[in-house]
């Protein structure tokens, strides 16, 4: 799927839904739909495909219907679908399967905003003319398309998710002792926080959060068994911010504090307490 589609037809909004329960959707064979996870993740399934775990944006096509949108039973989701076809009818698209976005809040709030004008549109609790509603609604439609198009576009072409997943985790445990944020590298693999989430953890069995710490303290250890930095140094230099927030963190991942684990791994000739 390419901008150049996007350039040569016309999307009709149709309806927009708001769900939080798994659902099977059935659609028409000339219509298509954008889902959107607001928060959490589903899985989605057709009869051709296999499950694809979701948490940001997928395209369904009218020809792959019916799709089971799933959500696990222990988890809680949201998640928005938008149903359009196209004009003229006979153009090709192509446009199914995840769909990749850093702009998030944009497509959160577009999404937002069309619920609220349908909203108007179908209580008739307005004084805009249907034909200025039906615009709008066209215009906003374009905009979700063209976010998604465009950023997953921008987005490596060479590279599979997994591997951008890969590059990050290689970027973790190379600069463990900088400031790292969530979004950060997410925005570095070119996909939303929560698709990333989810791969991420898919591929190291931790969170991001998780993976972080168990690097440091790893790192504190050798430094502490290796050399003579104070303990206090080596917090720092792992990327703790202070003593106090280290020595916690430490012990509750290793069993003992930082001075202990260095006296008892000396003595022993180990690298445990």
């Amino acid at each position: 799927m390419s901008l150049q589609q996007l350039a040569t037809i016309i999307p009709i909004f149709k309806d927009i839904q708001l769900f939080d329960t798994s659902k099977i959707y059935q659609l028409q064979s000339n219509y298509h739909a954008i889902l959107i996870i607001k928060y959490g993740y589903v899985t989605i399934t057709t009869e051709n495909q296999p499950p694809f775990i979701c948490s940001g944006g997928f395209a369904l096509h009218g020809k792959e219907s019916p799709f089971t949108i799933e959500i696990p039973k222990t988890k809680s989701a949201q998640y928005v679908l938008i149903t359009y076809q196209l004009f003229p009818e006979n153009q090709e698209w192509t446009l199914r399967g995840p769909l990749y976005s850093i702009s998030e809040e944009k497509i959160f709030y577009m999404a937002d905003e069309l619920m609220r004008i349908r909203t108007l549109h179908n209580n008739k609790d307005t004084n805009e003319d249907p034909e200025v509603q039906l615009i709008r609604e066209r215009l906003m439609l374009e905009r979700i398309l063209y976010i998604y198009l465009y950023e997953s576009a921008k987005k490596k072409e060479t590279k599979t998710t997994m591997s951008l997943i890969k590059e990050t985790v290689s970027y973790l445990n190379e600069h463990y002792m900088l400031d790292i944020k969530l979004p950060q590298l997410a925005e570095r693999a070119g996909l939303s926080v929560g698709h990333y989430t989810v791969l991420f953890k898919k591929l190291t069995d931790m969170t991001v959060k998780s993976y972080l710490l168990k690097l440091r303290i790893e790192k504190a250890k050798q430094y502490l068994v290796q050399s003579n930095i104070t303990a206090k140094e080596i917090g720092k230099r792992v990327g703790f911010t202070d003593y106090f927030h280290f020595s916690r963190s430490f012990k509750k991942e290793v069993g003992c504090s930082p001075t202990f684990f260095r006296e008892n791994a000396e003595k022993s000739k180990n690298k445990t307490c």
